[in-house]
């Protein structure tokens, strides 16, 4: 890239051009990594796998090495204050090893804009996302999905309501809902993330029903239900060998054991065939 200071999404030379690649590695099995991402990150002279925003299985991480050369781990203190990691960049090729899709995060996003600003070379190389996959597997239709959430646990006694909000307002709508479950209980990104269970997700869904009974407005109509009555599908591990999507009740999803990273399909009316497909994965089915 020269001077345009726009992501360059697009096939380049065999040498990694200096500057700042984030390189997206799929979603938890390094087979997944395209040919193109292991060889641009073999080819850089640093690597970094980014440890805050998602969490590569320690298996994986023990295999990373093998895959494209020696790395580092940087957690959220060194890629949101990036200046070790931009000064860099200036004149060698630096990768960013994204588990996922790079792109998804705002994080990233600041990223770019930086480098924009600084005259930094910037290229990503997409990855197969946890988003994608959950879509797909789900068996809902993908243009039925409203907005996606993000599931965060409580810190102390804060737990922000509006994750409710999101997911009532896609169901009024007519539309399913990605959840994705919160990955570090501290919000501080500084440790090695613990990804939520799904009993605690259901926990912190009731918590939140319950403010907002308390609240002006009263309980929405879409959640008159309670919590474990509510219709899903867990997803857990995907993209990995321990790949799970069972469906049921919340209160039963809640109840299952095993896994480490996990989100929730929370569906609206079916439609079509969406219906069959989710007795298909209902558990014990």
């Amino acid at each position: 890239m020269t001077g345009s200071g726009a992501a360059r999404f697009t096939m380049t030379d065999d040498e990694p051009a200096p500057g700042l690649w984030l390189i997206g590695i799929g979603p938890g099995d390094l087979d997944h990594m395209t040919e193109r991402a292991r060889s641009v990150a073999r080819g850089c002279s640093k690597r970094y796998l980014e440890g805050y925003t998602a969490v590569l299985p320690q298996r994986e991480e023990e295999r990373l090495e093998s895959v494209i050369g020696p790395w580092e781990r940087l957690m959220r203190d060194k890629v949101e204050k990036p200046a070790e990691l931009l000064a860099s960049a200036r004149s060698k090729a630096v990768a960013l090893l994204v588990v996922g899709d790079p792109m998804q995060a705002t994080t990233h996003i600041d990223l770019e804009a930086r480098c924009a600003e600084q005259g930094i070379g910037f290229y990503v190389i997409p990855g197969l996302s946890v988003t994608a996959l959950a879509v797909s597997l789900s068996g809902m239709q993908s243009y039925r999905f409203g907005r996606q959430v993000t599931l965060p646990f409580a810190v102390g006694d804060y737990l922000p309501t509006s994750p409710l909000e999101i997911l009532c307002n896609n169901f009024e709508s007519g539309l399913h809902s990605l959840v994705l479950l919160d990955l570090d209980p501290t919000g501080m990104g500084v440790e090695r993330p613990r990804p939520m269970s799904p009993a605690e997700a259901v926990g912190l869904l009731e918590k939140m029903v319950e403010r907002l009974e308390g609240g002006e407005d009263g309980l929405r109509a879409s959640l008159e239900r309670p919590v474990r009555e509510w219709s899903g599908i867990l997803l857990s591990d995907l993209g990995t060998k321990q790949e799970r999507v069972l469906s049921g009740h919340l209160g039963d999803l809640a109840e299952l054991r095993g896994g480490t990273v996990h989100a929730f399909v929370l569906p609206t009316e079916f439609n079509g065939l969406e219906e069959e497909a989710f007795e298909r994965r209902r558990i014990g089915g």
